[in-house]
């Protein structure tokens, strides 16, 4: 199935480049709704804008461009002229930065656009669904351009912004981790329930085994490594308050009271969220004061860490299921049915069967047109704030590649509003959590299915 989103939406970014591109790539691929292959386009650039910053914090790069001849402090044979340019500019934590703060730019931009938008028939629509090409343009000369802005305060400044829209991207975060805790226990105890085997009640007794079993011991190295015998009492603090927060949610998942209203809650939802937890207390010692953050020496500034690595994979699985996810019974608890796109008005919510269609005249217009207007009658979701979302994700990206510390300062992880913010992060996500759970028993008169 993802090869054949992929297709679409490699269909749709070519047909930016003339009716014959189209027609050949189209031909070859399945139908889709223009609500998913719109988001999973705008999914691809905000990825290759990430591969981007990725590449500019590649170690040995800043030695490499001395070889480059028009670079300052070259060291091969100069250009005639004064035409010299200072290519440290272009790598490390800045370059990071100019490069978010193009991108986030643009989808204010796009945000500001699609305000007030309800249906693909308004004239902005064709902005939104297409143009791929003049898209991809217009952030790669803001990039560029972005590199021109004078270093100044630009840094701290940015900075700031950078950690208040991480910080709002990361509650986004958590609503979709939550809501993909329910639909993946929903979905395996219904499988059970329906087919009463053994082999879906051994996978679901598995996977919440092992989420359990590594967040105990996540919770261990996090004592061992962030943690001294004499000293860092905060971090002791944070690491037990966790601790005992995760434990308080997985018993409250299996109270009579909320198994009344919530049968298929339970454990697993529960270990999903503490690994969660036990993750971001982790990325928020990391930015403890330096005898406590587990960092011997310092470390190199353009190179990668496990944190930043398995932020950006959480982050890229969050996108790629907000993109394809549809809201479905559990979103009304988890408030997600404000991020994800609603199905269709022909309830289609991503790709199109031409071979089960809901009538012989879609399927033929499926099989001319490849990507499927499905929002005549109104919008999947919420154009502007899907916006807003990827402008916030892009600052989420900056914060995270950037170890979310700035990078005109010395070389040290110490950042206190940092740590708090992710700390503070995780006791928001146990409350969420902790909401879907009550919420159904505490307003029995709200329709939660």
């Amino acid at each position: 199935m993802g090869a054949a989103l992929g297709l679409c939406s490699a269909a749709q970014l070519a047909c930016c480049c003339g009716s014959t591109a189209c027609s050949l790539c189209c031909s070859a691929c399945p139908s889709c709704t223009n609500s998913t292959s719109s988001r999973l386009m705008y999914t691809l650039m905000l990825l290759v804008v990430m591969v981007a910053a990725c590449v500019t914090l590649a170690p040995g790069l800043q030695s490499e461009l001395r070889k480059v001849p028009f670079c300052e402090n070259s060291t091969s044979v100069p250009v005639p002229g004064s035409l010299k340019v200072d290519c440290s500019q272009a790598v490390g934590y800045l370059a990071v930065y100019r490069i978010c703060f193009a991108t986030c730019l643009f989808f204010v931009l796009m945000a500001l656009i699609m305000i007030g938008v309800r249906s693909s028939k308004d004239p902005r629509a064709g902005i939104q669904n297409g143009f791929w090409g003049i898209k991809y343009l217009v952030v790669i000369g803001g990039i560029i351009g972005a590199f021109f802005i004078p270093e100044g305060q630009f840094a701290s400044t940015w900075m700031v912004f950078g950690m208040i829209g991480g910080f709002c991207y990361i509650i986004i975060q958590l609503i979709l981790i939550v809501d993909f805790a329910h639909t993946w226990a929903e979905k395996w105890v219904s499988n059970y329930e329906e087919s009463e085997s053994r082999g879906w009640y051994a996978a679901l007794l598995l996977a919440m085994l092992t989420c359990f079993a590594l967040t105990l011991t996540g919770i261990v190295l996090l004592y061992v490594f962030y943690t001294k015998p004499s000293g860092c009492d905060l971090s002791k603090f944070f690491i037990s308050i966790n601790l005992i927060l995760v434990v308080i949610a997985s018993a409250v998942s299996i109270l009579p009271a909320v198994q009344e209203h919530q049968p298929r809650s339970g454990l697993l939802q529960s270990s999903v969220v503490s690994l969660y937890v036990v993750y971001l207390t982790w990325s928020a010692l990391a930015n403890a004061p330096a005898e406590c953050n587990g960092v011997s020496g310092a470390a190199d500034k353009s190179s990668f860490d496990k944190q930043q690595v398995i932020g950006l994979v959480i982050w890229v699985c969050s996108m790629l299921y907000s993109s394809m996810r549809t809201a479905s019974s559990s979103s009304k608890i988890t408030m997600s049915d404000h991020i994800l796109a609603k199905e269709g008005n022909g309830g289609q919510g991503g790709l199109i069967d031409n071979e089960e269609g809901a009538d012989g005249g879609e399927a033929g217009r499926a099989e001319e047109a490849k990507v499927v207007d499905n929002e005549g009658d109104g919008v999947a979701y919420s154009w502007s704030f899907f916006h807003v979302v990827f402008a916030l994700a892009t600052l989420y990206i900056m914060m995270t590649l950037t170890n979310w510390f700035n990078p005109s300062s010395e070389l040290s992880r110490e950042n206190a509003a940092s740590m708090w913010v992710k700390i503070t992060s995780s006791w928001l996500c146990i409350g969420l959590y902790v909401w879907t759970l009550v919420a159904p028993a505490v307003f029995p008169d709200r329709d939660f299915s």
